[in-house]
C-alpha cells in the first residue's frame, strides 16, 4: 500500500506543470512525554510512564485556476513497536489524512470534496485537533461560498458503516445498542452549515450540526439511527491592545449510546486578552459546560464538544473531554494566562487553571482542582523546539470523580513533554511575485 502512494507522487512530479502550481512539503514531529498523572489521578506506588512517538507526514498539492487537489499521507511512529528487522508496520498506523478536490464554480462558489479537516474559529467544536499525531479528519461533501469578508460553507457527510447483509461493517459489540455505542465520532451521516462576516474589527459565525449514529438491535441488525442537533456562535472582537473572544453552544437530540435524550446541554465561554506591551500578553477567561445533573439515567443535559480540539481547552493535562469526561458533571473553567516573549523566536506561556463541576457529584462536592501548565518555545532556522510542563493539584471532587482516595493517589500529579518540528519545503512550482 505505500509504495502504491509512493508511485502516485512520482508520477505527479514527472508531470510538468503548466500555468498551475504544485507543491510538496512534509512534516516530521518527534514527542517525548512523561506521564505521572496525564488525563487521569495515577495511583501511588504505580511507576509513571515514559514513551517517545513521531508524526511523519508528506503532503502534495496541485492548484490551477479551474480546480485544487490535495494529498496529505502520514505515519505515526511509537519508538519500538516494530520488532527488529521484521518488514512490518506492527500498529498499522499509515494512513491518508486528507485526500480532496476543490472545484472552482465561479461567482464565489466552489465544492471541495473528500477526505478533509474542518477547522472554524477556535476550533471549539471543529479542529483538525493537531496537537494529536494522528489528527483529525471527515470524509464529506462540502458547497463553499466566499465573498469579500462574508463565507459560507455547506457540509454533507455520509459514512457506511453496515455490510451488504444490513449488519455492523466493523462488528458487533453486544450492548442493545451496538457499535459505534461507545464512540461519539464515528457517525454514520452528518450535515453542518457555517457562517462567518467580518468586520473591521470584530467577527461573528454560526455554526449548526446535525450528526447521527446506526443504531443496533441485540441481533446485531441495523434498528434507525439516533441525532444530535448542536447551534452555537463565535464572536470575535479586537481593538489596539484589547481582544475578547465568546462561544455560545446549544445542543438537544440524542446521546450517541442511543438511549439517552440530550435537552438543554450548553456551552458558553469568554475570553479576554490584553497586550500589556511588545514582550507581554495577557489572558483572563472562564467556562461553563453544561453537566448531567444526575437525576435519571435517560436523560441527560450533559454538552459535548464532539469534534473540537479539545486539548487546547481546560487544561493541557485532558483530564476534560479527551477521550474522558463524557456525559458526567460538566465543567466550570476560570483561567488565567501570560504569555512573555523572550527572544526573536523565543516564549514562554504560562497559564493557571481553576476547576469545578458545573453540577455536584453525589456527596455534593465540585471542587475539582487547580492546573499549572507552562509551555516554552524555541525557533530556530528551519525548526522549532517546544517544552512544556503541568502540575495538577487535585481537589476532593477529582478524586471522587476518578474514583480513587486521596491515600490511594500519588502526592504529585504532573506532565512533562518535549517536541521538535521540523516543515520541509521539498518542491514549490509557483512564479514569484
Amino acid at each position: 500500500m505505500k509504495r502504491n502512494y509512493i508511485l502516485i507522487i512520482l508520477a505527479i512530479l514527472s508531470v510538468q506543470p503548466i500555468l498551475a502550481q504544485f507543491t510538496l512539503d512534509g512534516q516530521f514531529r518527534p514527542r517525548a512525554e512523561y506521564r505521572n498523572g496525564f488525563q487521569t489521578l495515577i495511583p501511588e506506588g504505580v511507576d509513571a510512564g515514559f514513551a517517545i512517538n513521531t508524526r511523519a507526514r508528506l503532503n502534495a498539492g496541485f492548484s490551477t485556476e479551474s480546480f485544487k487537489v490535495y494529498l496529505s499521507l502520514q505515519d505515526l511512529i511509537v519508538w519500538g513497536e516494530n520488532p527488529q528487522i521484521i518488514p512490518v508496520d506492527s500498529n498499522n498506523s499509515f494512513s491518508v489524512f486528507e485526500a480532496w478536490a476543490e472545484l472552482q464554480l465561479g461567482s464565489g462558489w466552489s465544492t471541495k470534496l473528500g477526505r478533509q479537516v474542518l477547522s472554524y474559529d477556535d476550533q471549539r467544536f471543529f479542529g483538525g485537533l493537531d496537537w494529536a499525531q494522528q489528527g483529525r479528519n471527515h470524509d464529506l461533501a462540502m458547497l463553499k461560498y466566499k465573498k469579500d469578508k462574508f463565507m459560507m460553507d455547506i457540509g454533507l457527510a455520509f459514512n457506511q458503516d453496515l455490510d451488504e447483509n444490513g449488519g455492523p461493517l466493523f462488528g458487533f459489540q453486544n450492548q442493545g445498542t451496538a457499535y459505534p455505542a461507545n464512540n461519539p465520532f464515528q457517525y454514520k451521516a452528518m450535515q453542518h452549515l457555517y457562517l462567518k462576516q467580518q468586520w473591521e474589527g470584530f467577527s461573528g459565525s454560526f455554526l449548526a450540526v446535525n450528526y447521527s449514529h446506526q443504531n443496533f438491535d441485540d441481533t446485531g441488525a441495523a434498528d434507525g439511527v439516533n441525532s444530535l442537533l448542536t447551534l452555537g456562535t463565535h464572536l470575535n472582537y479586537k481593538k489596539n491592545s484589547f481582544g475578547a473572544a465568546a462561544n455560545v453552544f446549544i445542543q438537544n437530540g440524542t446521546f450517541f449510546n442511543g438511549g439517552t435524550d440530550v435537552k438543554g446541554a450548553y456551552l458558553l465561554g469568554l475570553d479576554l486578552s490584553y497586550k500589556a506591551s511588545s514582550k507581554i500578553g495577557l489572558g483572563l477567561g472562564l467556562e461553563i459546560i453544561s453537566g448531567d445533573d444526575l437525576d435519571t439515567t435517560d436523560q441527560t443535559e450533559a454538552f459535548l464538544p464532539t469534534f473540537g480540539t479539545n486539548h487546547k481547552f481546560n487544561g493541557f493535562m485532558d483530564y476534560f473531554y479527551v477521550g474522558n469526561h463524557v456525559n458526567t458533571i460538566g465543567l466550570f473553567d476560570i483561567h488565567a494566562s501570560a504569555n512573555f516573549k523572550l527572544g526573536e523566536k523565543s516564549s514562554l506561556l504560562a497559564k493557571v487553571l481553576n476547576f469545578k463541576g458545573q453540577q455536584d457529584l453525589p456527596s455534593g462536592e465540585n471542587a475539582l482542582g487547580t492546573e499549572i501548565d507552562l509551555v516554552y518555545t524555541q525557533g530556530f532556522k528551519g525548526y522549532a523546539l517546544k517544552l512544556g510542563y503541568s502540575q495538577l493539584f487535585a481537589a476532593d471532587g477529582m478524586y471522587e470523580l476518578k474514583g480513587v482516595t486521596e491515600d490511594a493517589a500519588k502526592g504529585s500529579q504532573n506532565w512533562a513533554w518535549a517536541m521538535l518540528i521540523l516543515k520541509p519545503k521539498f518542491l514549490n512550482t509557483a512564479k514569484p511575485d
